[in-house]
Formats: structure tokens, C-alpha cells, sequence
């Protein structure tokens, strides 16, 4: 209850009332629901266009002040001059032209040219020069947003005092809404809009132009991913970007590029994701380093200069730089993502579109703009044609016309008279009376009717261009065409597939010990302690099967598996339990997650890549080939390799050549022959083919090829000291087993 207190002439007396009551309904619709809307469609989420109100208004003023075409004038005049249009203090206009400049480096094409310090889009710590410092004028890009705007392309408004007018919209010639990063949080909203390559962008608008059809793996083609300006990786992740492309919402992985300087033994990164600062990347770094997880990092400081960016990282002596980098990018804001979330203003209603739906859209606005510039230019010409029109029927009589005007009275009475004399109507007849006495000459008139005939085309091409929307669409297309020619830059973002990238696993101590390893020729692999070998070293296998390699090696050693299927395997020995003998082992298809029907059929021990040691492969076809360890080599921990070998013919054997060896080749017709490894050249390629070591009959081949053993095969007579060779006939009976 609310209380008033009466004062007259009488005593006090309290007066009780009851208050006004407003449901919460009614103060959220009335009160909040206005702010709501003005937040969304007047400041937070951008339109069509691609800009929200703050930069359509300070683009408009600088266009308005001549700014595209003269030379640069102080920030602060421009300031000044947008708060015609734009009356939210000058602070914030400032920052909004900061955004828009060369100089700043946050867009792929920047609008403004820009003269002084603007800070960085990559440093919340770079501060931009006071406005009375920087000079600013329009760039020539900046023309494409404002082609037909003095031709009634978009509505004019009221500014918010209804002093001037300006566009509700720039008819920018490009999809500019996803070529221009935007961001905006509304109440209830928000919109994060990522950019794309100019070029890319005109190439998918073109195809959706010429097919409204086109899918969205079609235009995943043209538009292949994001394109930052600050450069960077993007990680492709096809289902991720799928979503983004298909719906509008999705992240984006952007990884930093870097380079590894080897005389200094430094890491110096040259680029970092779009969403993330410096300042946010030294920051963790110094937690890293102080809580004594980054011990391979030494030092690292900011050395940005005027070539650029650069953050450079010391490294420990022992440190190894890719594995640095693998810990850093799980570790740091040196990979980092963009969360996207396209949504944008359509006729005043927000809506979240994927790509297809937001070019979509883009294409009926710019119709609808190319539409409006061109009934202009016909209007003009038509009334230009008109006026014309009316001049060549005076030509019929000039000495009429002077005639005319000097028997009239009064001046009122001219264009009256003019008009019945020649069957004109007022317009013309204004025309003509306007005409200076000099120029009421046969020569003149007859030079201003040649225009006629232009005239006539020109409007003719304009006719048949509105009145046909295919016409309209490949006037847009010539336009695209012509953007892309002039401002299309390549891509600053490369672009990597998540399948090449190895993902960081942190290193566990692995307790090392002696081990004997057994594979069968099954593919059912053993690792046995020597402790558990004493006294009981017979090994068990399933029916059938039997021992094809026994190793011996330490824990912490690195395998590859070579099988059938032309791969490589890699394994450590830790990643296998230790078992007894008498156990069948793992089988290494299902261990390795290997493909369906694929066996291994070699196993080595291989912790480096020494250039002078070789791969040997022996085909079924009779040919032979050697292969330099060094070419499985590869960076990072990958843990299978494609394409180990040539699949022109199925394997018969491989071997490790650390010295030169003797092989004993067998082919299906009981033949066999002796060669010495050093015959096979050496091919760089992995999938090289090699050449003809055994001359096989037709429909013969190899069954099989080992390593020479004198006591289980005497070679004489069998030795080839050239190849191609023929095969040499085994003895009866003789059996070789592989």
C-alpha cells in the first residue's frame, strides 16, 4: 500500500491509495521488447550487405566527402562528419574506422586507406593513434560498394534527425557479408561471421547464378574453406565444414605457421589464428613455463617489426622442434578455433543461413539493386530521348519557332504556343524555350538528333535486359567476373586435412628391458622377456602355422610391419604385453586395426632411417627392386604408411640390406636361381616397379625367395652374376620351404 499525506489548512491527514499494478508481460512488451528489437537490427547483427549500421554510415560519409577519389584527410574530420548519420560519440565511431583500415590487417580486403598507426588485429596491446593523428581516405576497392548508388540502387532514409538522407543498404557488387569478418552480440543473439576468399566467392555466386540448383558439395569445391587475414592453417575437417557450409554453425580449426630456424635453434612463429592475440599466446606460455611443463622452451619474446609479425620461441639443445610445436598446439592458443554462427539480417528479420542460403539471398538483393539502377538509367535516357524527340520536330521549321516566341505577348503565353505550333507537350516545349538564341541553328540541333539513333539502342539493351531475368543474372556474372580480374588475391589460409596431422600424445617413461620377439607366419606376434624364456623356449603356434621372424630387441625399440596390401605398419615393442611361449601372442591384423584381408609378412626393427641401408622387394612377376630406408622416414609420429611398395605384382618377399646379401628365388615351374642383392638398382621412389631379375615362362611366377643358406641349399650352379636370368632346373625331390 502506498501512502500520500494531505497539507491544508485542517490537520494532517494520511491518505491510503492503491498503486497501479502492470502485469510483467506488459512491461517486457512495451519497455524491453523495443530496446530488444533496436539492439538487433540497428547495432549488433549485420545485414545483407554485409555491414551493420556503424560502418554503412561511416563508408556513406566518406563516400559523400569525396574520399574515394581524393586525398586523405585527418580521422578526425571523418569522425566528425559521421556524426551527421551515426550520433553514438566519437570514441566508438573511431573504433569502427580503425577496424575498416589497411593498416589494422582485420580484413582479407580492407575499405579504407589508411595513413598512421591503427594498431593490430593481432595485439589487444597496440593501441591505434588518437584520430587526430591518422589520415584516412576510401580504398578503390571500396567503389564496388557503392556502384549505382547515386541511381536509386537502395532506398534512402532519413538520418535520425531527418536532416539528411542515407542508404539503407549498400548495394555492394559482391557478396561482401561473407568476404568482410562480422561480429556482434545482440540480447538473445549473436552473430560471428568468418570470411572467405573474394575470388573464391565470386566463383561459387557465379555458379549459383547460373544453376540456383548447385549443391552444397558443388560450391564446397569453389568455396573451399575460410580465409583469414592473418594467414594461418586451417585444419579440414569435410563433416565440420559440411556443417558450417550446410547450416551456418560449426567451428573451425586454425592452427599458427611457423618456421624453424636451425643456425639459432629458435622456433619463430609467423602467423596465428584470427581469433586469438599475442598477448593471449605469451600469457600461456609463461604458465606453461613456470609450472615447468615446457621445459624445452628456453626463452621467448615478441618480435614484431615493421616486416611483420613474429613470436620466437628459444629451444633446449635437445629439444626437437616438431615435437615442441605438437605439445605447444595442444597446449596454447597457437591452434585455436573459430566458433561460426552466420546470422544475418534478411529484410529486417534475423535468420541463420548456411553458404548456399546466404549467396541465395545475396543474389535476389543485388537483382533487385541491378534492377532499380537499370529502370533508373532507362528512365533517364527515355526523357533524354523524349526531349530529343521534340527538338527534331522544330528542325522542320526553325523560323517558325523564332517566329512563334517573338509574336508572343507574354512569356506566360511561349510555351502554350510552342506546344500548338509543333504538337509538343510541356516538357519539350520547356526544352526548347530554354535553348540559347546561338544555338537556334540548323547545325546544332541536327548534331544533338544524331543522338536519337544511340538513344533508341541503348534503351532498347535496357528493355530487354529488365524484362529478362537471365539477362539480369549474367550482367551480375560480368560484374563478378570483372571483381575477382581486378581484386581476387590468393589464399592467405592454407589449407591442411586433419589426416595429415598427428596429434600430440604425451610421452609416458617406458621401463626398458631385453625382449625376443616372434612373429608366425600367420601374423601372430610375441613379445617374451629373456627371464621367462629360461628352460621353456618352445614356442606354441596354431595348427598349421610356424615361425617366420624371431628378433631380439630391447623394449623401447620401433617396428614396421610391412604386409600384403603394399603398407607399413609402425608399432613400439612397448605397445605389446609381455606372454609366455606357450601363448598364441596378438594377431597383429586386429592389433594394428589393419584392412580387411591384409597379413603382415615382414617385421624389423627400425629406429632410424639410415640413407645407406635399403628395403629389397622381390615380386611375383620376377622382378626386384631397392628402396632406401630413408624413404619411409616421415615427420611426425605416423603410424601407417600407403603405398610401401608397387602393387603392379604380388609380393614374393622382402629384406633388410645392411650388407650385401644372396637371394634364392623360386619360381612354379621347380626352377630357381642365386643372385646377389647388389644387382637390384636403387629407386628413390617407394612404389617404384624395379626390374627383371628372373625371365619367367609365359603364365609362370615366383612362389618364393629367401636368403641364401649354403646347408640348406647349395647354390652352385644356381649363382647369376647378371639379371634378367633364366632359371636353372632343381634336382628331383629337392623341396624349398619359405
Amino acid at each position: 500500500m502506498a501512502k500520500k499525506r494531505k497539507i491544508d489548512n485542517t490537520p494532517s491527514e494520511i491518505i491510503y491509495s492503491e498503486p497501479t499494478l502492470q502485469p510483467i508481460t506488459e512491461t517486457i512488451e512495451k519497455n524491453y521488447m523495443p530496446y530488444v528489437m533496436s539492439v538487433i537490427i540497428s547495432r549488433a547483427i549485420p545485414e545483407i550487405d554485409g555491414f551493420k549500421p556503424s560502418h554503412r554510415k561511416l563508408l556513406y560519409t566518406m563516400y559523400s566527402m569525396g574520399l574515394l577519389h581524393g586525398d586523405r584527410t585527418k580521422s578526425a574530420n571523418i569522425v566528425g562528419q559521421t556524426m551527421k548519420l551515426n550520433p553514438h560519440g566519437d570514441a566508438s565511431i573511431y573504433e569502427t574506422l580503425v577496424r575498416l583500415t589497411r593498416d589494422n590487417a582485420t580484413l582479407l580486403h580492407p575499405f579504407v586507406d589508411s595513413k598512421g598507426n591503427f594498431g593490430k588485429q593481432y595485439s589487444t596491446e597496440m593501441q591505434y593513434a588518437a584520430a587526430r593523428y591518422t589520415e584516412c581516405r576510401l580504398e578503390k576497392f571500396s567503389a564496388e560498394l557503392f556502384t549505382g548508388i547515386d541511381k536509386n540502387a537502395v532506398d534512402m532514409v532519413d538520418n535520425y534527425d531527418g536532416t539528411m538522407k542515407e542508404p539503407s543498404l549498400l548495394p555492394t557488387t559482391f557478396p561482401n557479408v561473407i568476404v568482410s569478418p562480422n561480429m556482434g552480440i545482440a540480447v538473445g543473439m549473436a552473430s560471428n561471421i568468418c570470411s572467405f576468399n573474394l575470388a573464391e566467392v565470386c566463383d561459387g555466386t557465379i555458379a549459383l547464378l547460373k544453376n540456383p540448383r548447385t549443391k552444397t558439395e558443388k560450391i564446397m569445391e569453389l568455396i573451399k574453406a575460410p580465409d583469414f587475414s592473418g594467414g594461418g592453417q586451417i585444419i579440414y575437417n569435410e563433416e565440420q565444414m559440411r556443417e558450417v557450409f550446410e547450416t551456418g554453425q560449426g567451428s573451425v580449426t586454425i592452427r599458427s605457421v611457423y618456421k624453424y630456424d636451425k643456425a639459432n635453434h629458435c622456433i619463430d612463429i609467423l602467423q596465428i589464428p584470427y581469433s586469438t592475440t599475442i598477448e593471449q599466446i605469451i600469457k600461456r606460455l609463461t604458465e606453461l613455463v613456470k609450472e615447468g611443463k615446457m621445459k624445452e622452451i628456453t626463452d621467448f619474446r615478441d618480435e614484431i617489426d615493421i616486416s611483420g609479425f613474429k613470436l620466437t620461441i628459444d629451444l633446449a639443445r635437445s629439444a626437437d622442434p616438431e615435437k615442441v610445436m605438437a605439445k605447444l598446439f595442444k597446449s596454447t592458443p597457437l591452434e585455436d578455433s573459430f566458433k561460426c554462427n552466420f546470422n544475418i539480417l534478411v529484410n529486417g528479420t534475423p535468420r541463420q543461413m548456411g553458404i548456399v542460403e546466404i549467396l541465395s539471398e545475396w543474389i535476389a538483393f543485388r537483382m533487385g539493386c541491378v534492377r532499380r539502377e537499370l529502370t533508373f538509367d532507362l528512365e533517364k535516357k527515355q526523357a533524354k530521348l523524349h526531349l530529343l524527340m521534340g527538338l527534331g520536330k522544330l528542325l522542320l521549321d526553325i523560323d517558325k519557332a523564332i517566329r512563334i516566341i517573338r509574336q508572343t505577348e507574354k512569356e506566360e503565353d511561349v510555351i502554350p504556343n510552342l506546344m500548338d505550333g509543333f504538337s509538343i507537350d510541356k516538357i519539350q516545349a520547356e526544352y526548347i524555350a530554354e535553348i540559347k538564341l546561338r544555338n537556334l541553328n540548323r547545325e546544332y540541333i541536327l548534331n544533338r538528333i544524331k543522338e536519337i539513333e544511340s538513344l533508341q539502342e541503348e534503351i532498347a539493351n535496357l528493355e530487354e535486359i529488365l524484362g529478362d531475368e537471365i539477362k539480369v543474372k549474367n550482367y551480375i556474372i560480368d560484374q563478378l567476373k570483372e571483381i575477382k580480374k581486378k581484386y581476387g588475391k590468393p589464399r592467405l589460409t592454407e589449407i591442411v586435412h586433419a589426416d595429415s596431422i598427428e596429434e600430440y600424445v604425451p610421452e609416458e617413461q617406458v621401463e626398458n628391458y631385453n625382449v625376443k620377439l616372434i612373429m608366425s607366419k600367420e601374423g601372430y606376434f610375441k613379445k617374451i622377456t629373456l627371464l621367462s624364456l629360461r628352460g621353456n623356449d618352445e614356442q606354441k603356434f596354431k595348427e598349421g602355422d610356424s615361425l617366420a621372424f624371431d628378433i631380439d630387441t630391447d623394449n623401447i625399440s620401433e617396428l614396421v610391419f610391412f604386409t600384403n596390401k603394399c603398407q607399413v605398419y609402425r608399432a613400439s615393442v612397448n605397445d605389446f604385453d609381455c606372454t609366455k611361449a606357450s601363448a598364441l601372442g596378438d594377431f597383429i591384423p586386429a592389433k594394428l586395426s589393419m584392412d580387411s584381408d591384409e597379413k603382415p609378412i615382414f617385421v624389423k626393427v627400425q629406429n632410424d632411417y639410415p640413407e645407406d641401408k635399403n628395403f629389397i622387394f622381390v615380386f611375383e612377376n620376377g622382378k626386384g627392386v631397392r628402396v632406401p630406408v630413408s624413404a619411409y622416414a616421415t615427420k611426425g609420429n605416423r603410424k601407417k604408411l600407403i603405398n610401401a611398395y608397387s602393387d603392379a605384382s604380388p609380393i614374393v618377399g622382402v629384406f633388410y640390406e645392411d650388407e650385401p646379401l644372396e637371394l634364392l628365388l623360386v619360381s612354379d615351374d621347380k626352377k630357381a636361381l642365386v643372385i646377389k642383392s647388389s644387382l637390384l638398382p636403387v629407386k628413390t621412389t617407394r612404389n617404384a616397379q624395379g626390374v627383371t631379375i628372373f625371365s619367367l615362362k609365359k603364365k609362370s611366377k615366383l612362389i618364393g625367395a629367401k636368403l641364401l643358406n649354403e646347408d640348406e641349399f647349395p647354390s652352385k650352379g644356381f649363382k647369376k652374376l647378371k639379371i634378367p636370368a633364366t632359371g636353372v632346373a632343381l634336382p628331383t625331390g629337392v623341396k624349398i620351404h619359405f
